[in-house]
């Protein structure tokens, strides 16, 4: 991503053609390093296309995607009820924050790591 990410700030930057070298220098300004096998195939799979149309395509076939699902719950047709049933949902909505809480401040990662 962080290759992609270099060459569209090239683009940005008024040069329609991105080499290995401008990418190399944008990457290090942040201090991350190029891996140059990975930088080429960025170069060669975009090599002759405009950046606008390679968005637009993108953009179609992300219209194209599903953006989520709905979740059937089933009631029990027992005596306890719709809130039996709500209770252990609760529970884990619970267990799940917290756990987000703390792997967020262990994450020790930046935007271009």
């Amino acid at each position: 991503m962080r290759y992609v990410a270099s060459y569209l700030l090239a683009v940005l930057g008024g040069n329609d053609n991105p080499t290995i070298g401008d990418m190399k220098k944008i990457l290090e300004s942040v201090g991350i390093e190029l891996d140059k096998e990975r930088a080429e195939k960025v170069i060669s799979e975009l090599k002759g296309k405009k950046i606008d149309d390679v968005i637009a395509q993108g953009n179609t076939k992300l219209a194209c995607m599903p953006a989520g699902g709905a979740v059937a719950v089933s009631a029990s047709a027992g005596s306890a009820g719709p809130a039996a049933a709500a209770a252990p949902a609760e529970e884990k909505k619970e267990e799940k924050k917290e756990e987000s809480e703390e792997s967020d401040e262990d994450m020790g990662f930046g935007l271009f790591d």
